[in-house]
């Protein structure tokens, strides 16, 4: 491989001829050999946004030369769009602060700045911290990235794919809305529900979901930019942090600001921990209603066989004709990573000693995932199997009118014991609890038939009770 040689603060290195990084991003492509994991484009993109804001904050405010900042502007904006993605190496176990990953952005930016201006790679004719990093520090830069990041991500890909599973399940609901079937607890049988009542309440989950994701971007929108390094805003223009934040709304149509307090904002990621928090809860809520939606869908011959989910692909290597509810299986599997990543996240968000947390990549990559979990496992539930499963009615019938709980109607009347008396006699023999209770009480059979009526009994109230008097 050809090489050439750059200098950092340590001393010489040698760096890929062709690299738009330089010598400190080499350093750490040497140090940190641990995942192979890599910061996703989201994180990239949002370290161009901030760097293009930057010089153009810095030109303005008269302490960066114009030609220089628009040089830096330009190759910001390339490497927001993602040209510049495979010079981004590292992995995302390194420095605590991601300062070798907002070198190995400042070093990409200015090398590529320089060859605007009609230099080289490694000439420092841009330099990655007198011009690129200025009024900066890896301590800002980086929760800065993770904020906006996020942000954009949930404005673009996560409330969207929320919204579609929840409009999804409110078409499902109303169609549904007559089809009544035995409901469960404890997985046990209970009194009747309709389907459409099941699905209104995931739906219901999944618009507190959205609730609780808006109510914390606010928090998300205010960015650590202009505290540098220990949040007291030490060799930055006072007006930078404002003025910065208000370029990256200006940029992205998002409503940025700059935090109230510096020190919060680098010491803790308490609304990256908030965020994920809420991710977590959305996960168990689709986690219950993939699960839902397989056990209904369990059998075909030996289950509830009460829906039939999609038939997406063979379901095994060995037993011809079998189906699995693979797309349940996935989701819920995403999900169980995404409560997984914020324990990561929780204790990452622990680590804030003294003026910085130092676990801020592995915040980065952990929220930036859930992220894209969430998101893309709201949307495959939506389209895989919501929108697609159809209903056994004569299924559904016959298990529920064989359902020995139906009796519950009847308590009012006949009382506690009787009805339980009148439930294990119809379940021993395998008969209806109404031809036990016409045969058990004093009850008009027209009278059973309309308290035993399971569509009744889905619109609540009291459904019988003894007359005094």
């Amino acid at each position: 491989m050809d090489y050439r040689i750059e200098k950092d603060s340590m001393g010489e290195v040698k760096v890929p001829s062709d690299a738009l990084y330089g010598a400190q991003t080499q350093r750490a492509i040497e140090n940190f050999k641990i995942s192979g994991i890599r910061f996703p484009r989201a994180f990239i993109k949002a370290l161009g946004l901030i760097k293009a804001a930057a010089a153009e904050v810095n030109a303005e405010l008269g302490v960066l030369d114009s030609k220089t900042a628009k040089a830096i502007k330009t190759a910001s904006d390339e490497t927001a769009g993602g040209k510049w993605d495979d010079h981004f190496p590292l992995d995302i176990f390194q420095t605590g602060s991601g300062t070798s990953t907002n070198m190995n952005a400042n070093e990409v930016i200015a090398n590529r700045a320089a060859q605007i201006l009609g230099g080289e790679s490694g000439s420092n004719l841009v330099h990655p911290n007198d011009h690129v990093n200025m009024g900066q520090s890896s301590n800002d830069v980086i929760p800065s990235a993770i904020h906006v990041s996020a942000y954009m991500q949930v404005n673009d890909t996560l409330l969207p794919s929320l919204k579609h599973l929840h409009a999804g399940l409110k078409n499902r609901e109303t169609e549904f809305k007559d089809v009544v079937k035995t409901g469960r607890t404890h997985l046990m049988d209970a009194v009747p529900v309709t389907l459409g009542q099941e699905i209104g309440g995931w739906a219901y989950q999944v618009q507190q979901g959205m609730e609780r994701i808006e109510s914390c971007l606010p928090r998300l929108a205010k960015l650590a930019g202009g505290g540098t390094a220990v949040g007291t805003g030490i060799n930055t223009h006072p007006e930078f942090g404002r003025r910065t934040a208000a370029k990256l709304a200006s940029y992205t149509g998002l409503p940025f600001v700059e935090a109230d307090n510096h020190f919060a904002a680098q010491a803790s990621m308490d609304t990256a921990a908030e965020l994920s928090g809420h991710l977590k809860t959305i996960a168990s809520s689709m986690i219950k209603i993939a699960d839902d939606l397989r056990l209904m869908n369990s059998g075909p011959v030996a289950g509830l066989g009460e829906i039939s989910l999609p038939s997406l692909q063979p379901g095994s290597s060995i037993m011809p004709g079998k189906i699995n509810p693979v797309v349940c299986e996935a989701v819920i599997m995403a999900c169980r990573q995404t409560i997984a990543n914020d324990v990561a996240i929780i204790i990452g968000n622990s680590s804030g000693n003294f003026e910085l947390n130092t676990m801020l990549p592995l915040i980065a990559h952990n929220l930036l995932q859930s992220i894209m979990l969430t998101a893309n496992s709201a949307r495959s539930l939506a389209d895989k199997a919501i929108s697609g499963f159809s209903v056994n009615n004569e299924r559904i019938s016959g298990l529920l009118e064989q359902n020995p709980i139906l009796v519950t109607t009847l308590s009012g009347l006949v009382g506690y014991d009787k009805a339980a008396q009148i439930a294990k006699k119809a379940y021993a023999e395998k008969r209806t609890i109404k031809e036990v209770a016409v045969e058990m009480t004093d009850i008009p059979k027209e009278d059973i038939e309309r308290l035993l009526d399971p569509k009744r009994m889905t619109s609540g109230g009291i459904q019988g009770e003894k007359k005094t008097g």
